[in-house]
C-alpha cells in the first residue's frame, strides 16, 4: 500500500496489520556491534517475527514474506515459511514462479532461491519442464557460467525431462562460444545421461571427432582436452587404441603450438601403455626445450617443467612416476 505521496505506508499504520504487536529481534542486553537496519527492514522482520511465532498461514502473511524476500532474498527462514504459507492457501503455483523469476532477475546467485524454485517445480510436476528449461537459459545468456543454473537445469531434465532438444542447445553454446567449459560440461552431461541417445559408447566416435576438431581449431582450450579424457572414462585400453588420439597430439606437437595439454595427453597415453613410434620422439625433441631423459615420458616430462612453469612442481614429481616400462 503507498501513501498520496508514493511512499509506502509503514505496516503500524496499516489497519489490517493493528491486531499485531510486532516482535523486536533480540540482540541481547549489549551487542557489540549492532546492525543498523533500514527502519522499513527492521519493521518488516519485526512484524514477520510476530506472524511466524504465531505461524498465521494467511494472505496477509504471504505478502508480508514477498515483502522481507525483497528486502533479504537471502533469508531462508522466510522462504521456509512462505512454502508453508503457499500450501495452507493452496496458492497458485505457476504464479509463484513468476514471482521467483522476478527475484531472481537481481539475485541469479541466491540458494534459496533455486531450492524454492525446485521445490515449486516439483510441485508443478512435467508440465513445468519447458518454462523451467527456458528460465534458466534465460540465466544463462546474461551469466554463461552459473552454476545454480546448469545444477537446476540439469535436475529438471533427470527428474521432468526435456533431453530432446538439450544436446543442440549446448552445440548452440559452444558455437557462440567455443571456451564455454560449462557448455562442455553440459554436453558431457547429455552423453552420458540421457536416455535417448544411448550411452556414452553410442556416442563415442562422432564426439571424439567433434572434441578433435575444437582442439585442432584452439589447441590451447582445455576444455575439448578434458572432454576427450571423459569420452574414454574407465577405459584406457579403447583410448591408447584409438589413433585419433595420438594422432591429434603429434599434429599439435609438430605444429609447435601451445601444446601442453597435448603433451600431457600423450604422456598419459604413454604411461597407460601407447607405443609411440620414432616420429613422437622427434617431435618432441624438435620443441627444443625439453631436457634429457632415458625415455620419451620422462623427455616430455622435462619439456612441461619448462614450457608450463606455474605446475613445474607437479611435473618433476610426475618424472619420477614415470612406469618402468614406458617407452
Amino acid at each position: 500500500m503507498e501513501s498520496e505521496e508514493g511512499r509506502e505506508i509503514p505496516l503500524s499504520r496499516r489497519p489490517e496489520w493493528s491486531d499485531v504487536t510486532p516482535v523486536p529481534q533480540d540482540d541481547g542486553p549489549n551487542p557489540v556491534v549492532p546492525i543498523d537496519y533500514t527502519d522499513e527492514f527492521r519493521e518488516t522482520m519485526d512484524y514477520f517475527r510476530a506472524i511466524y511465532l504465531a505461524d498465521e498461514r494467511s494472505p496477509r502473511s504471504l505478502l508480508l514474506t514477498a515483502r522481507a524476500i525483497r528486502l533479504n532474498a537471502g533469508n531462508y527462514t522466510v522462504w521456509h515459511f512462505r512454502r508453508l504459507i503457499l500450501e495452507a492457501l493452496d496458492a497458485d503455483l505457476w504464479s509463484e514462479l513468476d514471482f521467483v523469476g522476478n527475484i531472481a532477475s537481481s539475485n541469479s546467485k541466491n540458494y534459496q532461491i533455486w531450492h524454492h524454485r525446485r521445490w515449486l517445480a516439483e510441485k508443478l510436476g512435467t508440465p513445468a519442464t519447458i518454462k523451467e528449461l527456458e528460465f534458466t537459459k534465460k540465466i544463462l545468456s546474461i551469466d554463461a557460467k552459473n552454476y545454480h543454473a546448469w545444477s537446476h537445469r540439469q535436475w529438471v531434465l533427470q527428474a521432468l525431462g526435456g533431453w530432446e532438444d538439450e544436446l543442440d542447445y549446448c552445440l548452440l553454446l559452444l558455437s557462440e562460444d567455443i571456451f564455454n567449459n560449462s557448455a562442455w560440461n553440459q554436453k558431457y552431461f547429455v552423453i552420458t545421461k540421457s536416455p535417448q541417445l544411448g550411452g556414452l559408447e553410442a556416442m563415442r566416435d562422432s564426439e571424439v571427432d567433434y572434441s578433435i576438431e575444437a582442439i585442432l581449431a584452439n589447441p590451447e582450450n582445455e576444455s575439448p582436452w578434458r572432454y576427450l579424457r571423459g569420452l574414454f572414462k574407465d577405459d584406457t585400453k579403447s583410448l591408447i587404441s584409438d589413433p585419433r588420439i595420438s594422432s591429434v597430439c603429434l599434429d599439435i606437437v609438430l605444429g609447435k603450438r601451445s601444446c601442453v595439454f597435448a603433451l600431457s595427453t600423450l604422456l598419459d597415453l604413454i604411461c597407460f601403455g601407447f607405443q609411440p613410434s620414432p616420429e613422437f620422439k622427434d617431435a618432441v625433441d624438435a620443441l627444443q626445450t625439453a631436457g634429457s631423459g632415458s625415455s620419451l615420458a620422462e623427455t616430455i616430462c622435462s619439456a612441461l617443467e619448462l614450457i608450463d612453469p606455474l605446475r613445474s612442481n607437479y611435473w618433476a614429481w610426475r618424472k619420477t612416476m614415470v612406469p618402468t616400462l614406458a617407452v
